[in-house]
């Protein structure tokens, strides 16, 4: 059997065992959630994202003996490619199988000259077209709601009892008589609900997904479970607003854990109830993050193509840490580490490259985006505005190299864009104001239950989605809220002291002092007095010790991706 052969068969085996053990993790999830083994949800999490890179590294292992000291040699790859392509054409997953190779390749030539003569670059075969009565559910409406909503939630199958289900068929039956009953008409056909047959995890929460069908008419729902954390579980609410379960799904909720052994049938059907939201992220919805961002990839370089808006910085306040730019036309920021950073600011490259990792394995609550990492990203030099060119070349020379009409960028953090929180504030309405300055507390909050302080805690640091959520994005100064000593400001026992403008006390590397939390707001009055009525906690170090007490005694914070609003019964 010839080299390549043999190169891509190993890939391909790397890749099934990497799935085969990925779903493995996955079938857990519904054991975990029964037992209320919450930190096992966490950790969980955690293994499944790095089980990619542990399978990729002894794939690459097992390359370099295939190839007796001739990895490097694209000529092999190039054939390779070929004969992977002819392995996984009637593959179920052939396009995360060509992500999987991707991988391999990038790692084996550190992402040098990645083309699609070697990988998978540009789209091989367009998205798949499945049957997707393989994995729905169907229920006909014979004229009374309540005993479909009843055998959908039997179907889910739980091995633990429904706290009250009748409460929780009626609270349902209500909710689609009160919001979307006008909307069904006989006179369109039959009355459809269509449901995925696997659940969704995450966190304390099991999600069940799915669609009531009239004609033309499509109504996407959601029914968010919990556990009651004695011995059973009981549905929270039902979402059939569109826009609440685009937060359920959103970017700053990613890696879901549902069972799906062709991921992209379940891809195609979430697409249906969220079109407005691109394949990517759906990939990175049910965890699926490496493929998510080869779509990702496909995806920018398409709508760069289409566009003619030139590369200028980003909009707000320049970063000390990071040089942020975008285009005008386009949903995405792009994120370089700076070669020097603006003082005060004393980190390195390591320590910010550390924070953005802590980010992609933390439980983020729904309160950090999530970031695509890139090294050698290549861009059109032409496309970028003199001015960021300039200040590229100023602020962060040793990420660039130049060839030709061709610019790469050595390592780049892409994020989803939002209006940074300060700039948003300064037209914003008093209901506006009140919203999101509630929004900006509970964020704060939500972090630090999750274990994350942020640190830097300015407003200019924390976006504003389309749904009016705030999300933090800054991730240079986060740490673990443990590891943080909040303290109260000593009281000076002089005038001297009184009137000092350094500190008169010994300040520690982990002392925080919540107190100056006050200065984030400083030039916004108005934004402080909406927030010191709802969130002044904050300011108190007894707030943030008591939550560190909390984390070490083992707890896990309910948080809800809706308003306590739309919960059936605030607990």
């Amino acid at each position: 059997m010839k080299i390549e052969s043999r190169l891509a068969l190993a890939i391909l085996n790397g890749f099934d065992a990497f799935f085969a053990e990925y779903q493995n993790i996955t079938l857990g999830a519904q054991a975990r959630f029964e037992a209320a083994d919450w930190h096992g949800v966490q950790q969980a999490m955690r293994d499944r994202l790095d089980l990619y890179k542990q399978k990729r590294g002894l794939v690459a292992q097992s390359a370099s003996i295939i190839t007796s000291g001739r990895l490097n040699d694209r000529d092999i790859w190039a054939a390779a490619k070929d004969v992977y392509a002819e392995l996984i054409q009637n593959h179920d997953n052939y396009e995360i199988a060509e992500s999987f190779f991707n991988s391999v390749y990038c790692y084996v030539f550190k992402h040098e000259k990645v083309r699609d003569l070697h990988a998978f670059v540009l789209e091989s075969r367009g998205c798949h077209e499945h049957n997707a009565d393989s994995i729905l559910r169907k229920y006909r409406y014979e004229g009374e709601i309540s005993p479909l909503v009843r055998q959908v939630l039997c179907d889910c199958e739980f091995n633990i009892p429904w706290e009250d289900l009748d409460r929780d068929v009626a609270r349902i039956e209500e909710v689609i008589l009160d919001q979307v009953r006008h909307r069904l008409s006989r006179e369109r056909g039959e009355v459809l609900i269509e449901v995925l047959e696997s659940v969704f995890f995450r966190s304390k929460a099991a999600y069940v997904v799915g669609r009531i069908l009239n004609g033309d008419v499509i109504i996407p729902f959601v029914l968010p479970i919990l556990h009651n954390d004695s011995d059973g579980v009981y549905v929270d609410t039902a979402l059939l607003d569109p826009d609440d379960i685009s937060i359920v799904f959103s970017f700053t909720r990613s890696y879901f854990m549902v069972h799906a052994s062709i991921p992209s049938e379940y891809v195609a059907f979430l697409r249906q109830l969220m079109p407005h939201k691109d394949i990517f992220e759906l990939y990175m919805v049910i965890g699926m993050p490496k493929h998510g961002k080869t779509e990702f990839y496909r995806f920018a370089v398409a709508d760069t193509v289409s566009s003619t808006d030139p590369y200028v910085t980003a909009p707000g306040i320049k970063g000390m840490v990071m040089l942020v730019f975008t285009r005008p036309d386009f949903g995405y920021v792009y994120k370089v580490i700076k070669d020097r950073f603006t003082p005060p600011k004393e980190m390195t490259e390591k320590h910010v490259k550390a924070c953005y990792q802590l980010v992609k394995r933390s439980e983020r609550g729904g309160r950090m985006a999530d970031t695509q990492e890139f090294n050698m990203l290549a861009f059109d030099k032409r496309r970028f505005s003199p001015e960021l060119l300039e200040e590229l070349y100023r602020e962060a020379p040793s990420k660039i190299e130049e060839h030709g009409n061709v610019l790469l960028l050595k390592h780049v953090y892409i994020e989803r864009k939002m209006v940074p929180l300060n700039m948003y504030l300064s037209d914003a309405t008093d209901e506006e104001l009140l919203s999101v300055m509630d929004e900006y507390g509970n964020a704060i909050k939500q972090l630090a239950a999750n274990n994350i302080f942020p640190g830097d805690m300015l407003l200019k640091n924390f976006g504003v989605t389309r749904h009016g959520r705030v999300v933090f994005y800054d991730y240079d100064e986060i740490c673990l809220l443990t590891d943080c000593n909040f303290r109260r400001i000593p009281e000076p026992r002089t005038e001297e002291e009184e009137m000092s403008a350094t500190p008169w006390y010994q300040v520690g590397p982990n002392d925080i002092f919540p107190e100056e939390f006050r200065l984030f707001f400083s030039g916004n009055q108005r934004a402080k007095k909406v927030f010191d009525k709802l969130h002044s906690d904050l300011y108190e170090p007894e707030w943030w010790g008591n939550m560190q007490q909390q984390i070490r005694d083992g707890y896990v914070p309910d948080i809800f991706p809706y308003r306590k609003s739309k919960r059936f019964e605030v607990r």
